[in-house]
């Protein structure tokens, strides 16, 4: 494994961070394709055996339980010090606001609840996971530097976010005195570019991880044309953010099927290696053993200036799917970007 800093904090972590989403009750949750306390520990385990020291959750994923496996785990199997936990926090509910919860409030019982989930006393990172167009961004910047100021966070991130709003946000921790935003979590793999037209150019000169999601786009870079499994069948969420790109993507999915025969490696090794040229870390989710072990080899592929090339030439500008779609202020759409082949955003 290798490791490096996140961002400008002095958090190390592991170039892989593990994803876990998958990990939680299914019976309780939005998804029905998460795995059971008993298959997410082989899978955490053999992540802490292959050097993996940063795990990626949220108060939201399955009611908590993929928090509250999470932090079993690790309970068990590793020493707290060694290891990097992020979690997230959502913006207040309709509900909350029509009662009067504050932002302050409100983040302090989220937090707090992900640090009983987690058996926890502070998480290293600490995500605010959707923009919150109901709170003024002050209100929120100041009560999350207060869980910093009590210890019971270490550094701050953000998700699905527009670079400008990641902007504004600094600009005002800068001016108050607040803590910054020190790492961006968002939408980006070989098939799903958007992040380079602000964000990553943003991100390099501000010194600020990247630690995208949706790595693989849903198993979708790990398969070759035609095999399906069942997480592609029953994951109706990411079937809405690919299955319409699915005929301009699938030549970016031939070429990582053809340059992983050429290096005899996998799907998943090709796509993460091209990935990690780019960013600092992404969140690899895993259900199964062998997801984590690809992602692991990953690290120690590299692929050469033109085969980067031969990957990102045939991208085409995709709309915003998912979160990023409904990230918008009441009464506007999400951007729409033109349709023109776009090659590498970064040249």
């Amino acid at each position: 494994m290798q490791y490096t800093k996140l961002g400008c904090s002095d958090l190390t972590v592991s170039r892989i961070c593990m994803g876990c989403m998958g990990f939680g009750n299914a019976a309780t949750g939005q998804h029905n394709w998460t795995i059971d306390e008993a298959h997410s520990r082989q899978i955490i385990k053999r992540g802490l055996d292959l050097g993996v020291n940063f795990f990626d959750t949220a108060i939201a994923y399955q009611n908590g339980t993929s928090e509250q496996f999470l932090g079993r785990a690790l309970k068990d199997y590793a020493k707290r010090e060694q290891v990097v936990v992020a979690t997230k926090f959502l913006p207040r509910t309709p509900a909350e606001i029509e009662a009067g919860v504050s932002a302050a409030e409100h983040i302090e019982t989220m937090l707090n609840k992900s640090l009983a989930n987690l058996g926890l006393d502070y998480v290293d990172l600490y995500i605010y996971h959707m923009w919150d167009y109901h709170t003024p961004l002050y209100e929120i910047m100041a009560a999350l530097h207060r869980q910093v100021e009590k210890g019971k966070v270490r550094y701050l991130g953000i998700s699905n976010c527009y670079a400008w709003q990641l902007a504004e946000a600094n600009a005002l921790a800068d001016k108050e005195g607040f803590s910054r935003f020190v790492s961006v979590q968002g939408h980006y793999n070989l098939i799903f570019r958007e992040e380079e037209r602000e964000m990553a150019p943003y991100c390099r000169s501000e010194q600020i991880a990247m630690t995208p999601y949706s790595a693989l786009a849903g198993g979708r870079l790990s398969k070759h044309p035609g095999e399906t499994s069942e997480r592609l069948q029953k994951d109706t969420y990411a079937k809405g953010k690919y299955d319409a790109m699915a005929d301009m993507d699938a030549e970016i999915i031939r070429r990582v099927a053809e340059l992983a025969d050429r290096h005899g490696v996998s799907m998943t090794g090709v796509s993460l290696a091209w990935l990690l040229q780019k960013v600092t870390a992404p969140v690899v989710g895993a259900t199964k053993l062998s997801h984590i072990e690809g992602a692991a080899r990953a690290v120690d592929l590299a692929l050469p200036p033109e085969e980067m090339v031969y990957l990102e030439e045939t991208y085409v500008p995709h709309k915003l799917v998912g979160v990023m779609a409904q990230n918008v202020p009441e009464n506007q759409s999400a951007p729409i970007w033109p349709t023109e082949a776009a090659g590498s955003f970064l040249k």
